[in-house]
């Protein structure tokens, strides 16, 4: 099983300095920042990347891609502006590349944005190893439906149909023509068995390797359920791909029912956004130290005359000092939590004390083996920047492989793990 990170431009800067908290004089971003798998090395935190093509043409806030980027990367490819691999070639085996359309994206339109036609130009142009057909999510999932206990709304109906015409339309100019990149059909649904008829039109049109979409909302039970309906058709005999979907913790079911990829930003973004520290002991809470001059609340307060900005800017540095003594072993938890409860008192933050103090007492940073804590120390766990919460995120990508490769080593049946 193939774990794919869903790609958003995410690099850091290998140069940076986390006492100044500056970067070289000399960087270039586009030169000089690197995205994981080339932080990490041989022991790449993923096996594959997924590009969205609606992310990567700029038409939501969310793309991280300005202008010039969107041309280089349609101009090299995607192995040579994603350095994957270093050598740029084209590789579905080590280093697969796949494309998808981003549907979650454009759920709320009527019709996909996309021909059929432009998504495999895209394929083409950027060279990706594995392209997902166009697709429209139903995002309505009720196993009540398969009961009778309500109506199937047309419009549920439509939008499987135009999913599964649109997958034919694919697969069929997928042939024709000299595309390197492997067709995917997805299969869209609102119950089990919507997804089972899903995967069984895919199957009849000629697909063999096949996504299921729109799952990301769902409980677990509600997964399982999924693919125990469609395993009844695929006879766990056909790959599948979960689209935005990792819990391993249900691997050996996975396995069971063919799943033989899967994709996931989760770690990467609670790595980012939420400030969590994956760990065996874990998760673990991240110590929080705003900006000064970037942090709304910390600038609220400035603004307002209730604290002077100098006094702000020390007592963070002070929390900084702390924090660092503290990776040295030279300050106990309890003597950075003052400084921290200080510091935050001043701008009503929303620290969990008890959790933070865990994270400081526990030091999970010293018993993890990856690149980046080995760096970062005691900063893997600061939530402050760009450059700290990324790689933190990197790290979660890293921890959530290990666990993969672990299981893959453990596992002794199943379908191409």
């Amino acid at each position: 099983m193939r774990y794919f990170y869903a790609d958003s431009l995410d690099t850091v800067d290998p140069t940076f300095d986390y006492v100044t908290e500056e970067s070289s004089p000399t960087r270039i971003p586009q030169r000089d920042d690197v995205y994981a798998h080339e932080l990490y090395g041989p022991d790449r935190p993923y096996d594959g990347i997924l590009v969205s093509k609606f992310l990567l043409d700029g038409k939501t806030s969310q793309s991280r891609y300005s202008q010039p980027q969107r041309q280089r990367f349609f101009r090299e490819g995607a192995q040579t502006f994603l350095r994957f691999p270093k050598s740029g070639e084209f590789d579905p085996d080590k280093y697969p590349i796949l494309g998808d359309c981003g549907a979650f994206n454009y759920h709320l339109e009527e019709v996909p944005p996309f021909s059929v036609d432009e998504v495999i130009e895209f394929y083409d142009i950027c060279g990706f190893t594995h392209g997902i057909a166009v697709d429209h999510m139903i995002l309505a999932y009720d196993n009540r439906y398969d009961r009778g206990l309500m109506p199937t709304p047309n419009e549920f109906k439509r939008r499987a149909d135009l999913t599964l015409t649109l997958a034919e339309e694919f697969l069929a100019k997928a042939k024709s023509g000299k595309h390197r990149f492997q067709p995917i059909g997805v299969a869209q649904g609102w119950s089990p068995k919507s997804y089972q008829e899903a995967v069984k039109a895919l199957l009849d049109i000629g697909f063999d390797y096949i996504a299921l979409g729109g799952m990301v909302p769902l409980k677990t039970t509600e997964v399982t359920e999924v693919l125990a309906a469609v395993r009844d058709v695929t006879q766990a005999k056909v790959r599948l791909h979960l689209l935005g979907i990792t819990r391993l913790e249900n691997y050996d079911t996975f396995v069971k029912s063919g799943v033989v990829s899967l994709d996931s930003t989760s770690p990467l973004r609670q790595g980012v956004k939420e400030g969590i520290y994956y760990a065996d002991g874990g998760p673990y809470l991240t110590i929080r130290i705003p900006q000064t001059d970037v942090n709304p609340r910390v600038l609220k307060q400035i603004r307002s005359g209730a604290f002077s900005q100098e006094e702000l800017v020390a007592m963070e540095r002070r929390c900084l000092n702390a924090v660092a003594a503290c990776g040295r072993g030279e300050l106990g938890p309890d003597e950075v939590l003052r400084e921290l409860m200080a510091y935050e008192a001043c701008f009503e933050g929303k620290s969990k004390w008890s959790e933070v103090r865990r994270t400081l007492l526990d030091r999970p940073w010293e018993k993890c083996s990856c690149a980046v804590c080995a760096t970062l120390g005691i900063n893997v766990v600061v939530f402050r920047g760009a450059n700290r919460n990324r790689r933190r995120g990197f790290h979660n990508l890293w921890y959530s492989h290990r666990q993969l490769s672990a299981l893959r080593t453990e596992t002794t049946e199943g379908v191409d793990r």
